[in-house]
């Protein structure tokens, strides 16, 4: 690896020092372990030269550095990256203690080691496009910020800031970033170089002096022992009832800024280096990495034969809104078409809302909001139907007039359109064999709220053609979706793996156990929300159809007990959340206050028994893992993971887990194997194990090979 692959270094006649980010191999600055010996051989270099007076860092491509390289850093055992941290902590340090000042220019994405290297700097200047963007993202890969970002970050903006940042791994742009003090200086993408040497030359003159506003309580909490006792108290506190231990990356980087802050930076950077690789070594840290993997591999599907540019879109109801926004907010054109003018009025009206936001919070320029909103074209009629290269139906879930609506589509528009259903629950075979053209049409099941849940399921028949597929994953990506492929079935994937979970927790409640019992116990498990909070969240109305589905395909199972108290509850008037009626009561803003006992009056149990944990949580997992093997063995999924893709971004299978199929790999499939025939025996055959596992265990195989 040549220096010149990675960066540019320009020196002017007034001693200032330019380094271009430039990776010429892959387009994307991203760090290695190879890159930071290249950097600590070109920092040395610099450092030396007397006639450097300031340092500009600064990116020739899009993004300033997108992060690290992760799979660069993966290790087998502890002690095998600690060389290459350790030498990174000591380039930084020298940086950061050097007198002539380092300005780091900010265009594009700021994340991880790029902001720590970031941070290491005097001075940042960022510009003002919507696509600069900071974080210290490694929570959501089961690490810590291992380039002393523990201990620069919370000393920049403040312990409750710095905290919040790195617990959340949220992004933060560069406005907002301006007002915490992560960076000096907001301007113009096209006067950022600029700009960064100015404020270099001022700070060859004198140092920076910041003077940020903080409120006397933050003033309290951040700036003396006790209150910071007060906030690493809190901050433990919460971290526990939100990860309920599952996620060690959370404790361990309170651990790295508490020891910071009360024993100074060098225990801290000590104690980056301690956690790091234990983390690294984690099944958590290796579950949520091959999620990352699996986002990175999605955007990478075969370019389609036909780009589909123009979408009509058939009813303007909470899931036809969705689908609209995540569409136009990425240049997606939309012919909105409903029944009734106030179901585009409203579509538009929460589109604008959030639009609004970003206008707000200088996220987003007001024409570029103009632009978006003016991308939906709202219309009672299927004028300009013909100009739709997709048509994507959410209409009510009734397969009449599913069929109906298909026949208008092919009415009014070009021969060559994909018609596509968002049906959860009836079958997209039969609505395909009831068009023209069979081949073009598919499902493609988003979820609720759309522009909140990163999943799209499409769904293809023994019918669907090849490039149809081929257009609408790409489609779906380009709306900001993790795509995955299932065969059509009852339920698809994502809903048929479900419905059994949610059939045993209910299977309980009429046994007698606590509504709030079970739920409680699945989210201490890792699932993001209860069973009976995902119902009253959906809504009871579309929980009703997916348990229709389930009392259909448990037809060919006699030995599938389906509890139908959805049904009953549906038919008395509880639509969950939404009117504020369902398995909790709700105030008039919506909360929850606690569980709605009148509920008990739909199943057999009153909520008095007793049921260990445990056995909760293996009842209810171990159905969902066994109908989740039963389709990959049927073929309905082609892959394990498409499996845990599916798994965690449609229901949020404890993420940390990397979804079931590596879950059962952490497990062991003989320990699988084992806890389903105990089950079968204590509790009946519709624990009976999928066939798939006792091959694999008979094999002595994993479903992944890492």
């Amino acid at each position: 690896m040549k220096r010149e692959d990675f960066f540019t270094v320009e020196k002017d006649k007034d001693g200032i020092c330019t380094i271009w980010l430039d990776n010429k191999r892959n387009g994307i600055n991203i760090v290695s372990p190879d890159l930071i010996s290249i950097m600590d051989e070109m920092f040395s270099e610099i450092f030396h030269d007397k006639s450097i007076k300031a340092l500009v860092l600064i990116s020739k491509l899009k993004d300033f550095i997108a992060g690290a390289d992760i799979k660069s850093f993966e290790i087998e055992k502890e002690g095998d990256f600690r060389p290459f941290q350790k030498r990174g902590h000591e380039i930084l340090d020298v940086m950061e203690n050097d007198s002539r000042p380092v300005i780091a220019a900010i265009n594009g994405s700021c994340f991880g080691l790029g902001l720590e290297i970031a941070l290491a700097c005097h001075a940042r200047v960022a510009s003002n496009s919507p696509s600069t963007k900071l974080a210290l993202p490694e929570v959501k890969l089961g690490i810590l910020p291992g380039g002393g970002g523990t201990q620069r970050l919370p000393r920049l903006i403040g312990l409750q800031k710095g905290l919040d940042m790195m617990l959340t791994g949220k992004n933060i742009y560069a406005y907002q970033a301006k007002k915490m003090g992560l960076v000096d200086e907001v301007v113009d993408r096209n006067k950022l170089y600029h700009a960064a040497k100015l404020m270099a030359k001022k700070l060859i003159e004198k140092p920076i002096q910041r003077n940020r506003k903080i409120a006397f309580k933050d003033k309290i909490l951040d700036g003396t022992s006790f209150g910071r006792n007060i906030v690493f108290k809190q901050a433990k506190k919460m971290a526990f009832k939100q990860t309920q231990g599952n996620y060690p990356a959370v404790p361990a980087i309170i651990d790295c800024v508490e020891t910071g802050l009360k024993k100074g930076k060098k225990a801290g950077y000590e104690k980056e280096l301690e956690h790091f690789e234990k983390l690294m070594l984690t099944p958590a840290s290796a579950g949520l990495r091959s999620l990352f993997y699996i986002m990175t591999e999605n955007k990478k599907h075969t370019a389609p034969k036909k780009e589909l540019k123009t979408l009509g879109m058939i009813g303007a109801g909470f899931m036809g809104a969705g689908i609209t926004e995540v569409s136009v907010k990425n240049n997606i054109d939309v012919i909105l078409k409903d029944i009734a003018l106030e179901g585009i009025t409203n579509t538009k009206k929460a589109i604008w809302k959030g639009l609004k936001k970003k206008i707000k919070y200088k996220t987003l320029s007001p024409v570029a909001a103009e632009e978006i909103i003016g991308k939906i074209q709202g219309q009672l009629t299927y004028d300009n139907f013909e100009h739709a290269d997709i048509v994507i139906e959410a209409v009510l879930e009734k397969m009449d007039l599913k069929k109906k609506i298909i026949d208008d589509i092919q009415k009014h528009s070009s021969e060559d359109v994909i018609i596509a259903t968002n049906t959860s629950a009836l079958s997209v075979t039969e609505m395909a064999e009831h068009a023209n053209k069979p081949e073009q049409v598919i499902g493609m099941h988003y979820f609720s709220p759309v522009p909140k849940m990163p999943l799209l399921e499409i769904v293809k028949t023994p019918h669907t053609a090849q490039w149809v597929i081929d257009a609408c994953y790409n489609f779906g990506v380009r709306q900001g979706k993790t795509v995955i492929i299932a065969n059509d079935c009852p339920g698809f994937y994502v809903n048929r793996i479900l419905i059994p979970y949610l059939n045993e927790c209910l299977l309980m409640v009429d046994e007698g156990i606590a509504i709030e019992k079970i739920n409680k116990a699945m989210e201490k498990k890792g699932f993001p929300v209860g069973p009976f909070k995902l119902l009253d969240e959906v809504g009871l109305d579309v929980a009703s159809h997916v348990v229709e589905t389930g009392k259909k395909a448990a037809s060919t199972r006699p030995d599938f007990p389906v509890n139908l108290s959805i049904l009953d509850m549906f038919e008395k008037g509880y639509l969950g959340k939404k009117n504020k009626k369902g398995f909790f009561n709700y105030n008039e803003k919506g909360k929850r206050t606690g569980v709605n006992n009148e509920v008990y009056s739909f199943f057999k149990g009153s909520g008095n028994k007793d049921l260990n944990e445990t056995e909760i949580q293996d009842r209810a997992i171990f159905m969902m893992l066994n109908e989740a093997l039963m389709c990959l063995e049927e073929g309905i999924i082609d892959s394990p993971t498409t499996g845990d893709t599916g798994a965690v971004f449609g229901i949020g299978f404890l993420p940390f887990t990397g979804g079931p199929f590596r879950y059962m790999d952490h497990l062991g499939l003989e320990h699988v194997q084992s806890k389903m025939k105990e089950l079968e025996e204590k509790y009946g055959s519709r624990f009976r194990r999928a066939e798939l596992l006792n091959l694999k265990v008979n094999q002595n195989e994993k479903f992944h090979l890492s």
